[in-house]
């Protein structure tokens, strides 16, 4: 996501970080650049007016004021503005205070409503919630069906009757109350656009059933038309917040970077896969971060505390950091890693990742033939790596169905990531940093050294690189 933004604005940043001094034809031929970048990014043309006026402010003042580095001050105005458009602060969810908390979606048919639906009750039931999802949704053959399937797959019930939907919603209420349930997710009808009887439907429902929180689904792949359905519903439903669907699939992001400043409501959560677990709570300073290659070290955190425990991934960092990282270890945190979504996504994350890996289209079964390799091992030699000989290499090689080379380079590549990480730790030690290992990025812990991780990041060795006949050597198989 933002793949086409991110990689014109970097470049950007990147020379003004280099330029010592600025003066105001420096400023000018930034801001043509910045323009024509969101401009390509399908951002709203009012916003990109708005946006280069204000990051052009700063940057004069910056110009005027003789600072030390005003290219510095720059960036910063321009990461600063992209967290205004981007919404400013995380959108808090609030809790009625006598249950349920209901919840009202709305969107056009097609935007990924019902799944987003069902996407957001297992946020909730991740974070200790009771949801319950309602059908409402009686215009479209099946969506009942479709959302009783999707909560089957994350244990939440679902409610629905084949009656007016508005009776629907408010039964629902009355269901969650006698289940016990916390929560009710409303699920409301749409159509392929904006008519005045679906309009004056949710209206009536979202008066039914006064919600708590009213999002707005919207495709983010559909650009500026997406931004247009946000205003056309706001006139009617006082929205809440915006949940921006397909964002993994939309490389310009002009949806996201237009919707606040359009309608005045922050994007609240964003889905960024087909998994039901490919979604999460949208954090303005985070994306502007990525967006200009900074990384999410903070999101990346996040979502390795809930695929590791913490107690195994504590001892595996320990094991890595004296050199004594197995290929069980690796096996084990290879698993985990799977459960944290997308491999480029979790690359898309890391500071100072290069951007041909950032840009990588990774998925699962990349990583089958390492997999293959390592259970083919026996538990000696995945204990001990430096036991596999030339014959124990030809033997894993026709277990595993891969090449002799390709164990090889595994092996290779694993040694060297051993060494590596052992330097590492030694480094992390003379810092003084302590609290490392709660998470599978070795000495991260819970304040990384971003400056001394960009550098680790842009020279190490990858273990898996080279595996698979497609492969080159330091790059996963599935990098082309």
């Amino acid at each position: 996501m933002f793949d086409t933004l991110s990689g014109r604005l970097e470049g950007i940043t990147r020379r003004l970080r280099s330029k010592g001094r600025l003066t105001e034809s420096d400023v000018d031929e930034v801001m043509r650049e910045i323009r024509t970048a969101l401009l390509e990014a399908d951002v709203n043309v009012g916003v990109v007016r708005a946006v280069t006026n204000r990051i052009r402010e700063h940057a004069i003042g910056a110009t005027r004021s003789k600072a030390l580095d005003p290219g510095q001050q720059v960036v910063k105005a321009v990461h600063d503005e992209l967290i205004r458009i981007l919404g400013g602060e995380t959108l808090p969810i609030t809790y009625a205070s006598k249950p349920p908390t209901v919840v009202l979606m709305a969107g056009l048919q097609g935007s990924g409503k019902t799944t987003n639906s069902a996407k957001l009750a297992s946020w909730f039931r991740a974070h200790g919630r009771q949801p319950l999802l309602v059908g409402a949704d009686l215009q479209r053959p099946a969506a009942v069906e479709q959302l009783r399937t999707l909560g089957a797959q994350i244990d939440v019930p679902v409610y629905s009757a084949p009656a007016d939907p508005v009776r629907v919603a408010a039964d629902g209420i009355d269901e969650a109350r006698r289940l016990g349930r916390d929560v009710v997710i409303v699920d409301t009808a749409g159509r392929l656009s904006i008519d005045t009887e679906m309009m004056d439907q949710v209206r009536r429902i979202s008066e039914a059933v006064q919600p708590e929180h009213t999002f707005l689904v919207i495709d983010a792949m559909t650009g500026q038309d997406a931004v247009q359905t946000a205003a056309a519903f706001h006139e009617t439903l006082a929205i809440d917040g915006v949940i921006l669907s397909k964002l993994d699939g939309d490389a310009r992001g002009g949806a996201a970077l237009s919707v606040k400043e359009v309608i005045g409501r922050p994007i609240a959560f964003a889905s960024t896969g087909e998994k039901l677990d490919a979604f999460e709570q949208f954090h303005p300073d985070r994306m502007a971060g990525r967006i200009l290659g900074m990384g999410d070290i903070l999101t990346l955190i996040e979502q390795a505390e809930q695929a590791f425990e913490a107690d195994q991934a504590e001892q595996a960092a320990a094991r890595l950091m004296e050199g004594e990282f197995t290929f069980d270890d690796f096996l084990e945190q290879m698993q985990a890693l799977k459960k944290m979504g997308p491999l480029s996504g979790v690359l898309g994350m890391m500071p100072g990742m290069p951007k041909e890996l950032k840009n990588a289209k990774i998925d699962d079964d990349d990583l089958k033939p390492v997999e293959a390799i390592i259970r083919s091992m026996t538990r000696e030699e995945r204990a001990r790596p430096q036991l596999i000989n030339g014959s124990r290499r030809t033997r894993i090689a026709t277990g595993s169905g891969t090449s002799v080379a390709e164990v090889n380079r595994l092996v290779k590549q694993f040694s060297e990531m051993q060494k590596m990480m052992k330097k590492m730790g030694g480094l992390g030690g003379r810092k003084g940093r302590k609290g490392r290992g709660a998470n599978p990025f070795g000495a991260l812990g819970g304040q990384p050294d971003l400056g001394g991780l960009e550098d680790l990041l842009g020279g190490a060795p990858d273990p898996l690189g080279g595996i698979g006949k497609s492969g080159r050597p330091g790059l996963p198989p599935g990098f082309r």
